[in-house]
């Protein structure tokens, strides 16, 4: 975990990014964004990415007020916070936690 009193960098920003609600993988197949409901997504906002000390974090937020829906911190890549899915290079799975760590589920992005 970063240190109190690192800075935060922000290494990009994405105004508009839809999340889809995914289900557990079965097997150990690979992700597929062709099997999500991509006409309908569970929830729209934008995407910053950030870094402090040697953990980057992917922060989902309202586009309006900043409120944080959700984050993934990536301490490695590859790794299991992020994930490719095999039929598209514009999606991508995260693994989303909470504010003490727990893991909440994963999402598609």
């Amino acid at each position: 975990m970063a240190a109190e009193g690192e800075y935060e960098s922000i290494l990009c920003v994405k105004p508009d990014v839809n999340v889809y609600r995914i289900p557990p993988r079965a097997s150990n197949r690979a992700y597929r964004a062709a099997d999500w409901k991509l006409d309908a997504p569970d929830w729209s906002g934008r995407m910053r990415i950030t870094a402090r000390g040697t953990v980057a974090y992917i922060k989902l937020e309202d586009k309006v007020s900043g409120e944080l829906f959700a984050q993934a911190p990536v301490k490695e890549y590859p790794g299991v916070a992020v994930e490719t899915v095999s039929d598209s290079s514009r999606y991508f799975v995260l693994r989303i936690q909470d504010d003490s760590g727990e893991d909440v589920g994963e999402t598609g992005e």
